[in-house]
């Protein structure tokens, strides 16, 4: 039996295999089911600040609707003495007390005031790290980059002051320097940064004329941008990386890891294949390993990344090198596609 064992910001994990934040993850039989089929680690449903003011409302509106009921009657109206945040601290606790697997929470906010307060909140029911989503959508011609990036960046070193809990960032891939944002937020201490967040987008359906919803899963191959940060990070900050979007099976869990990443987090790979898809991903890591020789994942993590491929004197693959490479040898890529028919 290989060890597969590793580290995501400071809490031990048995193996890579994170089950990602979404509608799965909050479902307690669905979690039970995750730990059984492998993963090391939960990453419970996002907490969305726009999803708790709306409730809230609801809420409000629905305690006036029923002022003038007799109290006797109040107990056929249950939903009336919860809030939102409430319930969710609820299900929060009880999903963290049903498993034996650590379990980190997941934030995202729009105002400072939310950060701290839902932050506080969250570290009470005893999970053992948050996740903390940055997302700006631009909205103001008139709003800079950089000014964007400090208040990010300081209310992030905020939240790391006031809580006791480890601390992770769960970035866009949009930023202008991701390098020298994720060394500024390493600076202020957070714990680890996940790699990267795959954001829902507005479609238009063009028979109503009308927005739709659609759900953006991740494709085979799309944590190429992943891997590639990652083999840029490591070595050079202090906090853990972790790989996302596009993580399908055990040969992306590798690559991720031989670039520098720590651990991955999968969330579109379960809903297409099912959660115990989570085995068959932890399984082609063992087989890649026992087929290498390799014992342990420390073995291997960074091997291709970009600070000890420098130290060997090899290309820059990370940095324009490739990009140039493959230019030079365009003739003899595209001679290879034509020889198998495309």
């Amino acid at each position: 039996m290989k060890n597969l064992e590793t580290s995501y910001m400071g809490i031990p994990l048995k193996n890579p295999v994170i089950l990602g934040a979404s509608e799965l993850s909050s479902d307690i039989e669905s979690l039970k089911k995750a730990e059984q089929a492998g993963a090391a680690a939960i990453v419970y449903k996002t907490l969305f600040e726009e999803q708790i003011q709306l409730e809230d409302l609801q809420f409000d509106e629905l305690k006036e609707e029923y002022n003038d009921i007799h109290a006797e009657m109040t107990s056929l109206y249950p939903d009336i003495d919860r809030s939102e945040i409430e319930y969710y601290l609820v299900k929060i606790r009880n999903a963290k007390e049903s498993l034996s697997i650590p379990m980190i929470a997941s934030l995202n906010a729009v105002n400072d005031a939310s950060w701290f307060r839902y932050a506080r909140l969250i570290e009470e029911t005893g999970v053992d790290g948050i996740e903390l989503n940055l997302y700006q959508t631009p909205t103001q011609f008139d709003l800079d980059a950089s000014e964007i990036e400090k208040r990010q960046i300081d209310m992030v070193a905020e939240i790391k002051k006031e809580l006791s809990i480890p601390v992770s960032v769960k970035l866009s891939s949009d930023y202008t320097n991701i390098l020298h944002f994720t060394k500024r937020l390493d600076e202020a201490g957070v714990d680890a940064m996940v790699l990267f967040n795959s954001f829902f987008q507005p479609d238009i359906n063009i028979e109503n004329e009308s927005h739709r919803r659609a759900f953006n899963f991740s494709k085979k191959g799309d944590y190429k941008q992943s891997l590639r940060i990652a083999g840029m990070l490591y070595d050079r900050i202090n906090a853990s990386i972790c790989g996302s979007r596009g993580v399908f099976d055990g040969d992306d869990i590798i690559k991720l890891i031989l670039s520098g990443a720590t651990c991955v987090q999968t969330v579109s790979a379960v809903y297409r294949h099912g959660i115990k898809h989570i085995t068959e991903m932890i399984r082609g890591v063992e087989e890649w390993m026992e087929r290498k020789g390799y014992d342990s994942i420390e073995q291997f993590r960074g091997k291709l990344s970009d600070s000890v491929l420098n130290k060997n004197d090899n290309l820059l693959i990370y940095k324009r090198a490739q990009y140039v490479d493959l230019i030079l040898h365009s003739d003899t890529i595209f001679g290879n596609m034509e020889h198998r028919g495309f």
